[in-house]
């Protein structure tokens, strides 16, 4: 009986130790919501919208409570744009869209995103608007009155309808459309365009707790509150192809294209800069198919290229060379013919590059030419113009001794012997000289 009572004795004091030590935490049965999070800070291109979708469907298979993205976008490509609403209009799991930080915007394309999300917000110093679409037709070039009015009209009735399923202001989406109308943050939500004014994510998540919103599986109450945030980073093959879809990255890749294949061509068996110049190329084109390229501006380059090969071909005294740069420079001017900032090649990437790229085939175009131009020194014109030495008196027959070797000779006047004498003319085995001394 007392080993009975000493053992009760001992899990009681266990049980208070377990109960001082290791108190039952408040949140131990309340899981903690977990929200994906993603940061877009470029342009709207389709590896972005990859990217996008990739994480909407991932946060439904973990099981995540929702996604949050963080956006700061100058516009984009409208195919892509739409690829992104429609995954943020059929999301399973609630999409938050935040634009932030103080200094970004959601221009362009990024207004459309923003409006088709769950739940838009936007930080303090920060702005949304400019969301008329670009004019540029097949091939880059500009669309006509008729053209653009379709497109215009289209743009207006997709972002209407986006706005209307989501309760927020379709009057100012039109305007940001049609006239190309930006406002604040605080104005935004003012007017109704976004749901909160959120200083930093927590403080968002607070605003959002509670908050009920529309699946297609149902309404559905947002649990926010203490919600654990993850950072989803963009992974290697994405990051590849983002950083290709860059216009500036894709301009330099062509460059280096024509130039590597150029300087193949124009020196046989180097093998190097064909190789990078045929890898630049490939990788060139596939940027172009994400980016609204004008065909015009591929051809002038092109077209530039051949006038510096054309060069190495025909005396033209400079001409063919001073033609190829004017019309580089217009291809390059005209390649991303866009009215979108983010869609065309900045100007502090092209000048350098054209100043490089130029002088590189001018260098190359004259290095070959004076290659040509140069006297060969073998063979039978190699020994004109040679000099030597009379070694025996020269007239209608006689000896010379020029680059080392004895030649029969002859003259149209006589020369004396050990008179310094110039080959003028190689006649089978037999060689014209003068006498340079008279």
């Amino acid at each position: 009986m007392y080993h009975n009572q000493l053992k009760s004795f001992m899990v009681a004091g266990l049980l208070i130790l377990m109960a001082v030590f290791c108190p039952p935490s408040a949140d131990a049965d309340e899981k903690k919501p977990v929200f994906d999070v993603v940061t877009i800070s470029a342009a709207i291109t389709p590896p972005i919208a990859e990217y996008i979708l990739q994480n909407i469907e991932e946060a439904s298979k973990t099981g995540a409570e929702g996604l949050i993205i963080r956006l700061d976008t100058p516009g984009g490509l409208d195919l892509a744009m739409r690829d992104i609403a429609k995954g943020l209009l059929n999301a399973t799991v609630p999409v938050i869209v935040y634009v932030s930080p103080a200094g970004a915007r959601a221009a362009s394309a990024g207004v459309i995103i923003t409006v088709a999300a769950h739940i838009a917000a936007m930080a303090p110093g920060t702005n949304i608007g400019a969301a008329h679409p670009v004019a540029i037709g097949v091939g880059g070039g500009e669309m006509d009155k008729t053209m653009m009015a379709k497109v215009e009209n289209d743009a207006v009735a997709y972002v209407i309808g986006i706005a209307r399923k989501r309760g927020r202001n379709a009057e100012w989406v039109e305007k940001a459309v049609r006239e190309s109308q930006s406002i604040t943050a605080e104005e935004a939500l003012r007017v109704k365009v976004i749901d909160f004014l959120a200083d930093d994510l927590n403080h968002l998540l607070r605003q959002a707790d509670g908050k009920k919103i529309a699946l297609p599986s149902g309404d559905q109450t947002l649990k926010t509150k203490g919600a654990v945030l993850q950072e989803k980073k963009m992974g290697a093959r994405l990051k590849v192809l983002s950083a290709l879809s860059d216009p500036n990255i894709a301009y330099i890749l062509f460059l280096l294209g024509v130039a590597g294949l150029y300087f193949e061509f124009a020196n046989p068996g180097v093998i190097l800069p064909g190789i990078v110049g045929g890898i630049s190329l490939i990788l060139a084109f596939f940027a172009m198919q994400t980016l609204p390229v004008n065909y015009a501006g591929v051809l002038l380059i092109l077209f530039a290229v051949a006038l510096f090969i054309a060069e190495i071909k025909i005396v033209s005294h400079g001409i063919l060379t001073i033609g190829g740069i004017v019309s580089m420079v217009m291809g390059s001017l005209l390649l991303f013919d866009s009215p979108d900032p983010a869609l065309r090649v900045s100007l502090k990437v092209m000048i350098p590059a054209l100043v490089v790229i130029s002088l590189f085939f001018a260098l190359v175009v004259s290095l070959v030419v004076k290659a040509q131009m140069r006297r060969r020194q073998s063979g039978r014109e190699g020994m004109i113009g040679a000099e030597g030495e009379a070694v025996t008196d020269i007239h209608e027959t006689g000896k010379v001794f020029v680059h080392g070797e004895y030649w029969n000779a002859w003259s149209d006047r006589a020369v004396q012997k050990g008179k310094r004498v110039r080959v003028v003319k190689v006649a089978a085995l037999k060689l014209k000289i003068e006498d340079i001394e008279s």
